[in-house]
């Protein structure tokens, strides 16, 4: 089978140079028309050549022919010689443009292609087609993925992200919403891929801080990282919920995590925040120590003031301290910042009011 697809293409290579030179001998009669080249000679070719042989191959071909034609047919003919130039400049410059307007044609394919996949990564419309949708547009990656959301320029660009993005050792979907860019960050699971990984594999906000620069003015979200492309529309959900309210947030970071929006995220009715708040700050004191949960609302509830507190839960201040700190390891957040408290407290409000998960249909 291979041989036969070897020798079609020999023939069709073949047929082309014969093209080429019977539409010289058509040329040289009547050098007035010069509307062949393309159609002539490389209309003879199937479709299916552009895409097994290269420009490269089809410029190496031309030169074969002029070379082969030069040395035994017009050595001796000055005029013949420089016509022939002339035919042959003018017929590579006709292969360049029909490789041109099929890879701008390809281009414009992978750009709907990318949008198409980045749009169902938001809507979270998967089909069994997705993979083979990715791989075609490169994606490699099969570890955690992340997704930035930010604002574009008067013009944007996204060659500057795609070669960040492979500096960074990281595979990139890109998608433009209006004046809004999305990108759809993946690493690599060298454990999958079974080669060596790399001395630095960067963090997704590593990357993110690298892209800030290409987008335009404005804030710039980073979603939580999940396991997979499949589960990419969870980050992609906190990324865009964040930037919607990221300008509420004074000073905000550039780029700014979505796990650092969660108070405003849940005030603005995101229901993955308030999960997050619950599930990540309410429900582990509440089910590591009553007393730790008890703690924190007492000393959120007086302003956190040590003594207040101990005096409210009739216990020594260093047992409040204590408290706290186990409350630090158990969580994560510290509550005797002022962010940090605001975070919690908004925890425990949703936590007291009996936010839970929404109920499977």
């Amino acid at each position: 089978m291979v041989s036969c697809h070897a020798s079609a293409r020999r023939s069709a290579i073949g047929l082309v140079a014969q093209t080429g030179i019977t539409s010289f001998i058509n040329w040289y009669d009547d050098p007035s028309n010069e509307t062949w080249i393309a159609k002539d000679v490389f209309g003879s070719a199937p479709r299916e050549l552009l895409r097994s042989v290269s420009l490269q191959q089809t410029l190496q071909m031309i030169q074969c022919v002029v070379n082969v034609v030069e040395e035994r047919l017009i050595a001796d003919d000055p005029g013949l010689h420089e016509a022939f130039l002339l035919y042959s400049r003018d017929v590579a410059f006709a292969a360049a443009n029909v490789y041109a307007r099929a890879a701008e044609a390809r281009g414009l394919w992978d750009a709907r292609l990318e949008a198409l996949v980045v749009d169902s990564i938001l809507s979270g419309e998967y089909d069994d087609e997705l993979p083979s949708r990715v791989a075609a547009l490169g994606w490699s990656g099969g570890g955690e993925v992340s997704v930035i959301v930010g604002t574009g320029g008067r013009v944007i660009d996204v060659d500057p992200f795609r070669r960040i993005a492979r500096h960074m050792g990281s595979d990139l979907l890109i998608g433009i919403q209006g004046s809004r860019i999305v990108l759809v960050i993946g690493r690599k699971d060298w454990h999958i891929e079974g080669s060596t990984p790399p001395e630095h594999e960067y963090s997704f906000l590593e990357i993110a801080r690298e892209m800030a620069p290409q987008f335009g003015d404005g804030p710039i979200v980073l979603g939580p990282s999940v396991p997979g492309l499949i589960e990419a529309q969870q980050s992609a959900k906190s990324a865009l919920a964040g930037h919607a309210v990221v300008k509420a947030l004074r000073n905000a970071p550039r780029p700014c995590l979505a796990d650092d929006l969660l108070p405003e995220r849940a005030l603005a009715g995101d229901a993955i925040a308030k999960r997050t708040l619950v599930n990540n700050i309410y429900l582990p004191l509440k089910q590591h120590s009553p007393d730790l949960l008890a703690t924190l609302a007492a000393y959120l509830d007086t302003g956190r003031s040590l003594e207040a507190t101990a005096r409210e839960l009739f216990v020594h201040p260093n047992t409040v301290r204590y408290r706290l700190k186990r409350i630090s390891e158990v969580i994560g957040w510290d509550p005797t910042g002022a962010r940090e408290a605001l975070i919690l407290q908004s925890a425990l409000t949703l936590g007291a009011i009996g936010f839970a998960q929404p109920r499977r249909q």
